[in-house]
This record gives structure tokens, C-alpha cells and sequence, in this order.
């Protein structure tokens, strides 16, 4: 199953000594070829926000990947860590995993599952 990795980004501040900048460019350049030994391809980057309820802070990054196991192996593998570092010492942020849905997913089902075998309400 398509598992995805979300990145939300943030304050782009210069921690660590000069090359903010620099630094962003070459994780940016760079990062695809870690991507591309796990079969990850970016579904989103770089698009502006258009936020229609609550607040989001920052930039979104989206991530595909062809399950869960893919998208953690990519994190963990050397040629990832290597660039992390230029990413964190000038970016505030989040990176989570998740599973994506199954085709043909409905919801409906989830809500009668949670109803349980007499079709109440859910417990609080």
C-alpha cells in the first residue's frame, strides 16, 4: 500500500554559522537521488498553502512512497542522514510516515465499524 511522507516546514532561520542558503539549495538539489533507491517521488513541493480552515504554519512537502517499510528505510539509509543536517541547522519542521488508503476506501464503513454490532453511537 502507498505509504506517504508528509514534511511541514517552517521559520527558515540560520542556526549554525553562514550558508543558510546555500545549504537549503544543496539539500534541495541533492535530495531526489536519496529518493529514487526506495521508489520515492514527490507528490508536492514547494506549493503555496491555501489554508481554508484552522492555521498552518509553513511550507508542506509530500512525499510518496511505495509502502511504509520504503519510506523508513529511505529516512534511515546513509545518503538521507548525510543530508539532514543541511536541512535542521536552518529550518524548523516536522516529518511524519503514514499509510495511505486502499482503492476503493470508504468511509462509511470506518463509521460502522466504530458503531459497533447494534448501530449506536460511538463511545466518547
Amino acid at each position: 500500500m502507498t505509504a506517504y511522507a508528509l514534511g511541514s516546514f517552517r521559520d527558515i532561520a540560520p542556526h549554525a554559522a553562514g550558508g543558510t542558503h546555500r545549504d537549503i539549495l544543496e539539500y534541495i538539489e541533492r535530495i531526489q537521488a536519496t529518493l529514487d533507491p526506495f521508489g520515492g517521488r514527490f507528490l508536492v513541493h514547494g506549493a503555496e498553502v491555501h489554508v481554508v480552515e484552522g492555521a498552518w504554519p509553513g511550507n508542506l512537502v509530500l512525499i510518496a512512497f511505495p509502502d511504509l517499510s520504503q519510506a523508513r528505510a529511505w529516512y534511515a539509509s546513509p545518503a538521507y542522514q548525510a543530508l539532514i543536517p543541511l536541512r535542521t541547522e536552518h529550518v524548523e519542521g516536522a516529518i511524519i510516515f503514514t499509510d495511505g488508503v486502499a482503492p476503493g476506501y470508504d468511509p462509511s464503513h470506518l463509521a460502522a465499524k466504530l458503531r459497533g454490532p447494534e448501530g449506536g453511537t460511538p463511545e466518547a
